[in-house]
């Protein structure tokens, strides 16, 4: 895998190197903390942030997303101002509100479904409370990352329908699963949105080519950067929301690049995740105001940075992982 801009030596990227931990606010995905590698080039700030379970190649394409963001060239902003969503974990109905109080301005909520160890009862309720909470103006999508089954899928749309959902975030995990799932769902009204059949596939258009998604869910880092991601969307064709990968704030600056300059942002972007952390490594987390954030880059307090610190040993084996991604990409 290659680049198409110099790529920095081994050692600056480690001289401008921090590794911390974010400690999340909610158990998200299985999460409680959040390991990161800020970078700091030329440009300013960048992350390195792919979760620890990937292995190196797919690693590797986080990497030069985040080369490019500190030393390469992107396209300029459209817009200053970016609307995002809320993003509720899996939690129980008692602590929808506390949470979606932490998203000030957030008429669209992002919910999560289909967690292991839950029935989809849960889920029901979850969306429901939701729904109570935004009223009937509020947008509520929900994303299942893949965990359905087709008959998983079915019941849980049919049970869900009601609420008006805005749309179902990859319900199923192949491409051959959301183009039978998206016909069903076509008949309940809800468009289907693709987000790891595009950001971990070997062909991220396939699902635009076989029409199995109405929507593509867009990530800087894991789609190599913001031109590549920008060539992904200009290419597929569809509606798109951009999205983070529970990245600190410095993460979620590349991805709010990767917003502004695109020529259309029909939903709220999925941006709004500084809010579910404990602590972040900028004064002033990019956590909605007025249900939007900015679209400017921001600077690292090294301070805050410090007290987040992660351990020598996890440092080391972020440098590690660091030396390989970069051989893979030279």
């Amino acid at each position: 895998m290659g680049t198409d801009f110099a790529l920095p030596s081994f050692e600056e990227l480690v001289e401008s190197s921090l590794v911390v931990s974010l400690p999340l606010k909610t158990r998200f995905r299985g999460v409680t903390v959040r390991e990161v590698m800020l970078l700091e080039g030329p440009n300013g700030w960048s992350e390195f942030s792919p979760f620890t379970e990937y292995g190196d190649v797919e690693a590797s394409t986080w990497l030069k997303a985040a080369i490019e963001f500190g030393w390469g060239s992107t396209p300029a902003p459209k817009r200053e101002l970016i609307e995002v969503n809320a993003t509720l974990p899996a939690v129980a109905p008692d602590k929808v509100a506390a949470i979606l109080d932490r998203f000030p301005g957030c008429r669209t909520v992002k919910v999560k479904v289909a967690e292991a160890g839950q029935e989809l009862d849960a889920d029901i309720q979850r969306v429901k409370t939701t729904r109570k909470y935004l009223g009937d103006s509020g947008r509520i999508r929900i994303d299942a990352n893949g965990a359905w089954n087709l008959n998983q899928a079915k019941n849980a749309l049919h049970a869900l329908a009601e609420f008006k959902l805005e749309y179902a975030e990859q319900p199923c995990m192949t491409v051959a699963e959301l183009v039978e799932i998206r016909a069903y769902a076509s008949e309940l009204g809800i468009p289907i949105a693709a987000d790891e059949s595009v950001r971990k596939a070997s062909d991220p258009l396939e699902v635009a080519r076989v029409k199995a998604a109405d929507i593509l869910v867009i990530k800087a880092q894991p789609l190599g950067g913001i031109n590549a991601a920008r060539e992904i969307v200009e290419q597929a064709g569809l509606p798109v929301v951009v999205s983070s990968a529970l990245d600190s704030s410095v993460g979620i600056s590349m991805g709010a690049a990767l917003a502004a300059c695109l020529d259309e942002l029909p939903f709220a972007c999925g941006l709004g995740t500084a809010s579910l952390f404990e602590a972040d490594v900028v004064e002033y987390p990019l956590i909605p105001v007025g249900g939007q954030i900015p679209s400017s880059r921001i600077e690292v307090s090294r301070s805050f940075a410090k007290k987040l610190q992660s351990s020598p040993d996890r440092q080391i084996w972020w440098t590690n992982r660091l030396e390989r991604c970069l051989r893979l990409l030279s």
